[in-house]
């Protein structure tokens, strides 16, 4: 057992992937409300006015942008009750000066002869009393949503110089009775829709970097074995079912490789495989357990080992060589993720007896604790890197949260009625 010398929570996934078991039951959960707490430092006020017609559309698109921006830590809403303006309109900026936005969004929706929905939008600099133009969405109903987060990403670019994350996607898993269940969901976790369902044990979902695919540990065969699922077309190919344990799938940057766990000659170790499948390589030789590989941008691959005597965190080229350990402070730290400019490490320690995220600058290799519960696991970096999505538990539920990278923003996605994990970020779409 990996680690098993360490004493950690019930019910956790750091058992899960010590073991090789699963006891953990979820009830599965589609939708979600997010509740963002916390004060940023420098948040830029922005008012998001009601679109005309939004009074007959099924999704409320102002509340669902306002709610993107909130939750990036970037932005704090403005009242924009009582604006009667659509894209077309020339706003009095004084008067949204006097309400202390710095910008505004106006728009329309109406519904087409042909059912679709016509959503358009005008952004607006009230500081400078520019016309930062907008776009419009000629969509179905059931991707009303997703064009609200287009307005998101365009208005968080135009505005920060950054591209948005809120037309992204994310991944967790469920369990429901005797199923397991695979979602994939919006970034702020609604419109979640399953792409795998099991009797036996679904875990460490991790995206493709082209975000048609998922990689995960299925236990169908009795023991873990590793699959990469098409998200669109549901089929799945075989990718590591040798003798022994077969888990921690992570994708290299360019998609043609996986990062696996096999114990196939012994102790668990780190393999790279062709992500169709095939013979693996190993990476390096140990006499401790290797584990949690994660792909950096900059050709290093992070992972955890007790090589040292407990577990820590240690990165080393891709293509193999000598390992270099990453983390000091405390005695325990898994669960290694990489930011996309390969800059910051995200991992949970455990503090005092807690597990806690921790963000460390890989410059200057100073870590901090941005949470304040006790039981965080599996943080998952956004495609921009500026926010961060992670499983907790709080009075006895486990939940997915985001966080800023200095942790004064956080919005809980909260279930009704159910509790979740294993949360993976998926990638930028591609153009």
């Amino acid at each position: 057992m990996m680690f098993d010398h360490l004493p950690v929570p019930p019910l956790s996934r750091r058992q899960l992937i010590a073991s090789g078991l699963l006891t953990f039951g979820l009830p599965a959960l589609a939708q979600f409300r997010v509740e963002i707490t916390g004060v940023g430092l420098t948040q830029m006020p922005i008012a998001i006015a009601a679109l005309r017609g939004e009074g007959a559309s099924p999704q409320k698109i102002s509340q669902i942008v306002m709610a993107d921006l909130e939750r990036s830590g970037r932005f704090v809403g403005v009242d924009a009750s009582g604006a009667q303006l659509d894209e077309t309109s020339r706003p009095d900026l004084t008067q949204w000066r006097e309400r202390k936005a710095d910008a505004l969004s106006v728009g329309s929706i109406a519904q087409l002869a042909d059912g679709r929905w016509d959503t358009r939008f005008r952004l607006w600099d009230v500081v400078r009393g520019q016309d930062l133009s907008g776009q419009s969405y000629v969509v179905t109903r059931a991707d009303l949503r997703l064009a609200a987060h287009h307005i998101s990403d365009y208005i968080y670019e135009k505005l920060t110089g950054e591209r948005g994350i809120f037309s992204t996607r994310i991944a967790y898993i469920t369990k429901v009775g005797n199923r397991y269940s695979l979602w994939v969901a919006d970034a702020d976790g609604e419109n979640a829709q399953s792409a795998l369902s099991s009797p036996e044990p679904i875990i460490s979902p991790a995206w493709s970097p082209s975000g048609t695919q998922l990689a995960y540990v299925s236990f169908e065969s009795r023991k873990p074995v590793v699959y990469v699922h098409d998200i669109a077309s549901g089929r799945r190919r075989l990718i590591a079912n040798f003798r022994g344990s077969n888990s921690a799938p992570a994708w290299s940057p360019d998609g043609r490789t996986l990062a696996v766990t096999l114990s196939r000659d012994g102790g668990s170790q780190l393999y790279t495989i062709s992500s169709s499948g095939g013979e693996p390589t190993r990476l390096m030789q140990s006499a401790g357990i290797d584990t949690e590989p994660t792909y950096a941008s900059d050709g290093m691959i992070y992972f955890v080992s007790d090589r040292g005597g407990s577990p820590q965190i240690y990165r080393v080229p891709a293509g193999g060589g000598n390992p270099e350990r990453v983390t000091f402070q405390g005695n325990y730290n898994i669960s290694p993720t990489v930011s996309p400019d390969a800059q910051t490490l995200a991992y949970i320690a455990r503090v005092n007896g807690a597990f806690k995220l921790h963000v460390m600058d890989l410059k200057s290799r100073t870590a901090t604790a941005i949470t304040d519960t006790g039981n965080d696991e599996h943080p998952s970096f956004a495609p921009n890197g500026k926010l961060i999505v992670y499983a907790t538990r709080q009075q006895g539920k486990e939940m997915l949260m985001t966080t800023t990278l200095d942790g004064k923003i956080k919005a809980r996605l909260a279930g009704q009625g159910g509790d979740i994990r294993e949360p993976s970020w998926g990638p930028f779409a591609k153009p």
